[in-house]
């Protein structure tokens, strides 16, 4: 159970740890990472001719959050490592993290508690094997976040460095296992084989939509992911890396239509629940690096959208494409920029859903007049001399906010500041 606990009281532990590792670097026993991350955002006030239980605030609205953690990573023979990562998290998300598919924090959570909480995102035993011809084998099992391991992209993966917004830091249409807090149990395989690797995961999903706790059953509850990489190095040196990913959950999901077909005054997706169900996707990722300059990135990414989104947020279509300007190009080696835009939609009875008044978990205006979420974002990040602080300064422009043209568009400014070592 996650407890509260006093800011204090972790910063205690964080200086006492990086102590411990500063002792222990030397005989290269332990390794011990840090992690600090602000972000304040703020969106001024914007039209909506009516607004439900899950829209955003149509007022001006500022909200804070708050992220710190500490990795200890410990080798217990060749190859296998044991990994406890603990975390805190306090703050909030503009509207509690309500009111858009694509949400413009990726570093908040839908919780509207914003008291400073610890808990445990990662308890895991990693092993690996290296084998002759460049092939290897990692196996993990434990509490880890599917994204540690999947979907990953060097330009659009990571909220507190990169782009801020949830449909950018993984597929969009990707519902994948996780507890409110992004975390699940499971077995995880990657094997590599020259320029190729394969992966797969084994996992729990939660209890019931959007819920803190996960649970595995082989019958009614779990999620199967597999991705396949291929890295291609051109001959002037340039990279590239495509991804393509599979996943299946099973779980006690409502359904669409008979939500939209089964319902006396408004329709709620809570009372199809029904164990077994399940929900297909698949996702496409490249990136592409020229030199030390910019990259371009870009997904795709579809689920089948005929039951309830369960552990992610409410997008059931997705494509994105951006780009990544470093700082090498301006004499800032240490700075980079960004830029992308996305657009999000809904499948045809999910559409249906919150056009007759439907809520899920994130969004729910009351009624809908649709159209595709569309979304621009961009940040610089920069380096504050003498000090491992980066800074970020971060625009997003969202059009039809949770699929809505009677509501926006949405202006978001925002501020992120981060520290690791």
């Amino acid at each position: 159970m996650e407890k509260p606990v006093n800011i204090l009281s972790f910063a205690a532990l964080f200086i006492s740890a990086f102590a411990f590792s500063q002792e222990t670097d030397s005989i290269r026993k332990y390794s011990l990472r840090f992690q600090m991350t602000s972000i304040y955002q703020y969106h001024p006030n914007f039209h909506a001719k009516y607004s439900g239980t899950n829209s955003m605030d149509p007022k001006e609205e500022g909200a804070l959050s708050l992220t710190s953690t500490l990795y200890l990573d410990v080798p217990l023979w060749k190859g296998a490592t044991v990994t406890f990562n603990p975390e805190m998290s306090g703050g909030e998300g503009l509207s509690q993290a309500r009111g858009l598919g694509g949400f413009p924090n990726g570093e908040t959570f839908r919780i509207g508690d914003p008291k400073p909480v610890v808990y445990v995102a990662r308890m895991l035993l990693e092993q690996k094997f290296q084998f002759k011809n460049n092939k290897s084998l990692q196996l993990v099992f434990g509490k880890f976040g599917l994204a540690d391991y999947f979907d990953n992209n060097n330009y659009s993966h990571d909220p507190r460095t990169q782009f801020m917004n949830w449909s950018l830091m993984t597929h969009g249409a990707w519902d994948y296992a996780a507890n409110t807090r992004g975390y699940t149990d499971g077995l995880y395989a990657n094997y590599q084989f020259d320029s190729w690797q394969v992966r797969a995961s084994l996992s729990a999903l939660p209890t019931y939509a959007n819920g803190p706790n996960v649970e595995f059953n082989f019958k009614d509850s779990n999620a199967v992911n597999v991705e396949i990489e291929k890295q291609i190095v051109f001959n002037n040196n340039d990279t590239s890396t495509i991804k393509l990913l599979g996943f299946r959950n099973i779980a006690g999901m409502g359904n669409y239509d008979e939500a939209n077909t089964s319902f006396t005054t408004i329709p709620d997706i809570k009372s199809t629940r029904k164990s077994g169900r399940t929900k297909y996707g698949i996702g496409l990722n490249m990136d592409y690096t020229h030199g030390d300059n910019w990259g371009l990135f870009a997904r795709m990414s579809y689920n089948d959208g005929k039951n309830e989104t369960w552990a992610f947020t409410e997008i059931d279509k997705s494509a994105q494409l951006g780009i990544n300007l470093k700082g090498k190009m301006w004499n800032r080696k240490d700075d980079f920029a960004g830029i992308a835009l996305v657009a999000n939609g809904l499948s045809n009875p999910h559409k249906e859903y919150q056009k007759l008044g439907g809520d899920g978990f994130m969004i729910g205006d009351g009624t809908l007049n649709y159209g595709t979420e569309q979304i621009v974002e961009v940040f610089y990040s920069f380096l504050v001399p003498n000090t491992k602080i980066t800074l970020s300064p971060d625009y997003q422009f969202a059009m039809n906010p949770a699929y809505n043209k009677d509501r926006g568009p949405v202006q978001f400014l925002a501020l992120r500041f981060h520290t690791e070592f």
